[in-house]
């Protein structure tokens, strides 16, 4: 085939009936590499056709060597062409401000660069137009892609390349070298932490870059940029005080984002939190499916178990009760909490409100928080203007003021010493129950028969008959890390749960699949059209426990 045969394919169909459309399924010769036609659409009003293009030889060895680098370099190419194609209704997923690994851009360890988008052909009135398709598929879409090839590269856009895996590369090894230095997070100076707002995730300009306290300062090492000086927040109970609008939750908020990493000029790239941190929070209205919430309500009037919970309408404090032993269970080392979504007879009971209310079935976390650490290994980072209870159990105690961060712990422990404060109530942090999901009902099929997995935004999944709201669960980044959230789900249901093993232990195995596969290990076969970016375990495990579907034989406790 001639360079040219996609492009007079398409202006031969001109005007012929859009099912026609379907001929052009499979491999077509471009410049540098190859167009396939995965899968064409019904009618205009459809889901876009799905393109991939390969491109062999097109990433230089030195961004190929390391799975890391292959996922930055990746990004890098996807948000060049996403430029590149600005005007056009051609549809790339080139993701936000993280760097995730997505199937719209892969780098392989042979250099060969893979693309994947949506193309919604045209054709009104449900005829042909073939020049505007010959146009569209035979000429733009090739000539916005050749420019991805390292060859057509200019120098500094090689160099930004470069700069940008490196980036990647230094903040893993950042994150790595937490837990061997007993860290759970780590925030480099000349950090920017504001974003510029709610809907703008860009860091935000003239904004007061980041600088370490003394106390907490520490020196990792990095691949590229050698010895990064920050803030380390080590293992056991952190708190961040402060007044408010001076950067509490700004800095609770940066740290929960570094368990993803961020390519240069985002002011978070060296910016890093441990893999298992996870953010909790208050959510009325949710359903909860059998959990162990008896760490944190001893118990209830009506007589019913809290070892075995569930609720179709939880209240906020149940709720976050529920999350945080859910993410306990499925291998979380951080809690991170913010008091401003926090229930707050959930993280406080005080003095005064002991002295009047005799019996109270809510363990508050304040008195769970340090056992949770000395017994079960798990830290916990939490924003708190509120109450001064927490000062005389905390680690460490981090002031924020007007964007600046002091070490106060002495200062902290001094005011708790010297103040009287509440009587504590409960003791020790008592194992959480895993519990064994039923795989039936992590089946995505609909009352037809027809499987139903649909991002809805990064706030709902559609899953089956079931909408998920994921709306409180905030390190879900990107709307196709929702998607592969549902595919991770079905995967679980038809192929790893089998009745016996844990929710825990199927998400091991989950783990090990994409840990060998990467976001592959997600699809729904070669020719799946979905665009696809890799969730975490937490997220994976928080959806399912949103399934108001889900269903959990057994629980099992440690003997």
């Amino acid at each position: 085939m001639s360079r040219r045969d996609l492009a007079a394919t398409l202006r031969d169909l001109d005007g012929q009936s859009y099912a026609r459309y379907r001929s052009l399924v499979g491999e077509w010769p471009i410049p540098h590499g190859t167009l396939e036609v995965v899968r064409t659409q019904a009618d205009p009003f459809a889901p876009p056709s799905r393109v991939r293009i390969t491109l062999p030889d097109a990433a230089p060895e030195h961004l190929t060597t390391t799975a890391d680098r292959r996922r930055a370099h990746a990004t890098f190419l996807l948000r060049r062409l996403h430029r590149a194609l600005r005007g056009t209704p051609l549809q790339l997923d080139a993701g936000g401000q993280e760097v995730l690994d997505r199937t719209a851009g892969r780098v392989l360890p042979d250099g060969t660069v893979v693309v994947e988008l949506g193309a919604p052909l045209p054709g009104p009135k449900r005829r042909i137009l073939g020049r505007e398709a010959a146009t569209l598929l035979g000429e733009t879409l090739p000539a916005a892609v050749a420019g991805l090839r390292w060859e057509a590269l200019p120098d500094d856009g090689r160099g930004a390349a470069t700069r940008f895996a490196e980036t990647v590369e230094d903040a893993v090894a950042l994150r790595g070298a937490l837990a061997d230095r007993g860290l759970v997070a780590f925030v480099a100076d000349g950090a920017v932490l504001p974003r510029r707002s709610g809907i703008d995730d860009r860091p935000l300009e003239r904004a007061t870059p980041f600088a370490a306290p003394e106390g907490l300062r520490v020196t990792l090492g990095t691949p590229n940029a050698g010895p990064v000086v920050g803030m380390g927040i080590p293992e056991g109970v952190t708190l961040i005080v402060g007044g408010g609008y001076h950067g509490k939750s700004t800095l609770l908020r940066a740290i929960e984002a570094g368990v993803h990493d961020h390519g240069p000029g985002d002011g978070r790239e060296r910016v890093v939190a441990r893999v298992d941190a996870v953010k909790v929070r208050a959510e009325d209205g949710r359903s909860v499916v059998r959990s162990d919430v008896s760490a944190f309500v001893s118990h209830l009037p009506s007589g019913e178990p809290t070892d075995d919970f569930s609720t179709t309408n939880a209240s906020g404090s149940t709720s976050q009760a529920a999350s945080m032993v859910e993410a306990i269970e499925a291998g979380a080392g951080v809690l991170l909490v913010d008091e401003d979504t926090s229930a707050t007879n959930m993280m406080i009971r005080d003095a005064r409100m002991q002295q009047l209310i005799a019996t109270e079935p809510l363990v508050p976390f304040v008195e769970r928080i340090r056992p949770l650490h000395a017994e079960r290994g798990v830290s916990s980072v939490l924003v708190m203007g509120g109450s001064g209870d927490y000062l005389g159990v905390a680690d460490t105690v981090i002031m924020m003021s007007s964007y600046a961060a002091d070490e106060v712990t002495t200062r902290a422990h001094e005011i708790a010493a010297s103040t009287p404060g509440r009587t504590e109530e409960h003791s020790g942090f008592p194992a959480v129950a895993a519990r064994v999901v039923d795989p039936g009902s992590l089946d995505p099929a609909g009352r037809q028969g027809k499987r139903r997995i649909t991002a809805r935004g990064t706030d709902t999944l559609t899953f089956g008959e079931d909408d998920v709201d994921l709306s409180a669960v905030g390190q879900v980044v990107d709307r196709s890390q929702v998607t592969g959230i549902g595919r991770a789900m079905a995967l679980l249901g038809d192929h790893v749960l089998d009745g016996g093993i844990t929710l825990a232990e199927g998400l091991d195995v989950l783990d090990a699949q994409i840990a060998r596969e990467g976001v592959e290990a997600l699809r729904d076969g070669p020719r799946d059209p979905a665009d696809l970016a890799l969730p975490r375990r937490h997220e994976v495990a928080a959806a399912v426990n949103r399934l108001r579907s889900l269903r959990v034989l057994t629980l099992q406790r440690e003997q």
